[in-house]
């Protein structure tokens, strides 16, 4: 027997590391900002080192074989680019916060934008990319907790993981709000509360057994009623907020963090822990791999699942003539009518706007 399977079946796995198995999925994150939310603004909790993340994203964008780590940032991006597609207008100037790599920017179209704003943290991230021809580009050096453009004076804002790095993501909110003019849109993705619970569930058993507790090696993620929570109190209004899952199969545990690192999405939490013993990372590969490990059908090969939770949302500046909900007691349907929906749908309706109420 190997010395990996002889750690997963160590009997030092106690009833405690059990139990905590059995909760994780309950307990598996930690929402930041829904303490920021509960916070007084002038108090907020400072989770994440920013300088830190500086760091993480300038030497991943100047590395050699960035392009390796790309594919996923890169998918997300794109599926984001076709959202901005998806609204039938063409945006006059657009920001995108934090774009990296440009994993938004170089798949937008300039049929959609005529001037995009591209802000990161540092000039290697903006130097390392091109967007399509026929688009206006200003480039800024801009940190996502100190965004500052002109109050009204950008028709768009998209940022791709990178909000979820932000320690005070309701001011983040409200600054971009100020920027938007009336019935701009903020289009943005970021990682979700169920990102990589397999490696966080398996990093925490490997930690009880090896070490007797727990340290926090991945960072907190924001969940998807927080983000509505957050969006609404900033101002936004008509939101939009869905989920996506991303399965990436690994062949093992090192593979996985070694990709982390690349695409800059370490650990950067303020108290996290700084050394991973090598004796717990070997337990929490054994420990992945028994709980999820599965077996590649073409080629024979056992691999591991990693899920990304994406949280994908949409919210528009208040404007006069957008759609508004009618008041109470104006509705015009009877639940005792559902069985006739597909004919109640068929009838045309007309949305009114506060203009159409004023006249």
């Amino acid at each position: 027997m190997s010395f990996i399977n002889t750690v997963f079946i160590s009997k030092n796995l106690t009833l405690t590391g059990v139990k905590v198995l059995k909760n994780l999925k309950k307990n598996r994150s930690f929402s930041i900002n829904a303490i920021n939310y509960l916070k007084n603004d002038d108090h907020i909790m400072q989770v994440f080192d920013r300088n830190t993340k500086s760091l993480q994203r300038e030497r991943a964008a100047s590395a050699q074989d960035a392009n390796l780590y790309d594919y996923l940032k890169d998918e997300i991006g794109y599926r984001l680019a076709d959202r901005v597609f998806d609204i039938k207008r063409k945006f006059k100037l657009a920001a995108d916060i934090g774009c990296s790599r440009g994993y938004v920017a170089k798949h937008i179209s300039p049929k959609c934008i005529e001037e995009l704003i591209l802000c990161d943290m540092n000039s290697v991230s903006l130097d390392s990319f091109e967007v399509q021809k026929g688009i206006k580009v200003r480039k800024q050096i801009l940190d996502e907790e100190h965004i500052e453009f002109d109050p009204n004076s950008l028709d768009l804002v998209i940022s791709s993981l990178s909000l979820h790095w932000v320690n005070d993501l309701p001011k983040a909110f409200k600054q971009i709000l100020r920027s938007l003019k009336e019935d701009g849109v903020l289009l943005a993705a970021v990682f979700g509360g169920d990102t990589l619970y397999e490696l966080r569930s398996s990093l925490q058993l490997a930690e009880l057994e090896r070490r007797g507790g727990l340290s926090p090696h991945i960072s907190p993620f924001t969940e998807v009623t927080d983000i509505g929570n957050l969006l609404t109190r900033a101002g936004f209004t008509m939101l939009t907020i869905d989920t996506d899952e991303i399965v990436v199969n690994y062949p093992t545990l090192f593979e996985l963090m070694w990709d982390l690192k690349g695409m800059a999405e370490s650990n950067a939490a303020l108290n996290r822990s700084l050394h991973l013993h090598r004796e717990t990372q070997f337990a929490a590969a054994a420990i992945y791999q028994q709980l999820y490990g599965k077996i590649d059908q073409e080629t024979g090969k056992t691999t591991i699942p990693a899920t990304f939770q994406i949280i994908n949302m949409l919210g528009w500046k208040p404007h006069p003539k957008q759609p508004k909900p009618l008041e109470r007691g104006t509705g015009e349907v009877s639940l005792k009518d559902l069985h006739r929906l597909d004919e109640i749908i068929k009838e045309v309706k007309t949305v009114k706007t506060d203009d159409d109420q004023k006249n």
